[in-house]
């Protein structure tokens, strides 16, 4: 009886995955398919952020033909670097923008419109916007990876290691941004952590040491999205790969965790603007 039970309550909740799942895809869809309305601004969108990213590498290309490497890296190796950033970064931001300005909607409210609404809060926040510009930032990255990775294992790896530094992003974000159901003006802390965590994932982590090194990988998660990712693309390590899908784990359950305790604060309240 137990048994037929716990079958049933297995499927329930594959169930409710499926759904859920299907429901997050439909509202990435739509958001796009919104954006699309204009198609000319779309594919300019697009376009000039694939061009941005490429002319920004000038400076790389410039530098290594005066010294051979830079913190250990040589031009493939940093070509993979701004290749796994900007695809991690640009899927975090198609599918799930909204959480990048998730301390706005606590501080001002506007959360009220989710709880309402009959499916996973979480997930109804996550999925309720796009970044068009973002989809150049993938596709750039994408491509970018293609030329400069040369081995067919680390092209295997591409897809886990775009995901987990997907997960790494949006994780993070969640997480300081649910601080702002505790903390006042955590806004412009979360923006500002976010903004240093892309900028350090552009430069070799060979270049830095002791302490900031430190805090690269476990405060702000820069080398768990993108460095170990882009050192087992060019030689693989089965301990750093289960590093980073530990790390992943834990980082969104605790992101997760302390989103739905901060909701309790917030349903029990009025507008954060309240309390400042």
């Amino acid at each position: 009886m137990s048994t037929v039970v716990n079958r049933e309550n297995a499927v329930n909740i594959l169930t409710v995955f499926k759904n859920q799942l299907r429901v997050c895809l439909l509202s990435v869809k739509y958001n796009i398919m919104r954006e699309m309305v204009n198609k000319v601004t779309f594919v300019t969108n697009i376009l000039f952020m694939m061009l941005n990213n490429a002319t920004i590498l000038v400076q790389w290309v410039i530098l290594f033909h005066l010294r051979e490497e830079v913190g250990g890296y040589t031009m493939k190796e940093i070509m993979l670097l701004w290749g796994m950033t900007a695809a991690s970064y640009g899927l975090s931001h198609v599918l799930f923008a909204r959480v990048f300005s998730l301390p706005e909607l606590i501080i001002s409210g506007k959360l009220d419109a989710y709880l309402v609404q009959p499916k996973n809060v979480l997930l109804s926040v996550m999925t309720s916007a796009t970044n068009v510009s973002a989809i150049g930032d993938f596709l750039y990255g994408l491509v970018v990876i293609g030329i400069f990775c040369t081995g067919v294992s680390g092209l295997y790896l591409l897809p886990l290691f775009v995901l987990t530094g997907t997960a790494i992003f949006v994780a993070y974000a969640l997480l300081l941004g649910s601080l702002s159901f505790w903390f006042v003006r955590m806004d412009m802390l979360s923006g500002q952590m976010m903004m240093g965590m892309i900028s350090f994932a552009t430069y070799p982590d060979g270049i830095f040491k002791g302490v900031s090194r430190f805090l690269l990988y476990f405060i702000i998660p820069v080398g768990m999205a993108v460095y170990h990712p882009v050192h087992m693309m060019i030689s693989f390590d089965k301990r750093l790969l289960l590093t980073v899908l530990v790390y992943t784990f834990l980082l969104g359950t605790a992101a997760v965790t302390a989103f739905y305790r901060g909701l309790r604060r917030y349903s029990s309240s009025s507008l954060m603007e309240a309390r400042l």
